[in-house]
């Protein structure tokens, strides 16, 4: 499958999760960056949660990594982590 259509199916299952807090998609949010599908359905991205101690960002992290994965032809799911005060535990977590 093309990458480029695949990238467009990871962007818009993203903006279908929505952080309770704002009740905003995290697209809309600008929490995803860098987001790069390969035609093999390898998938990264760098997540930003919206403030170094923000209280979703653990749930909304596993969210990002479900529901890409939970698409067709995707092999694969990275998730880099910035802006958080606990980004690499958060990474360890959600890219076992």
């Amino acid at each position: 499958m093309e990458a480029e259509n695949m990238e467009s199916r990871v962007r818009h299952a993203l903006s279908e999760i929505v952080d309770p807090e704002t009740g905003l998609n995290i697209m809309r949010m600008d929490l995803i960056h860098d987001l790069t599908v390969t035609e093999d359905g390898e998938v990264g991205l760098v997540f930003r949660p919206s403030s170094p101690v923000c209280p979703m960002a653990y749930s909304l992290a596993n969210s990002i990594k479900k529901k890409i994965e939970s698409l067709k032809d995707i092999r694969s799911v990275r998730i880099a982590v910035e802006n958080f005060q606990n980004a690499d535990r958060l990474e360890r977590l959600v890219n076992q």
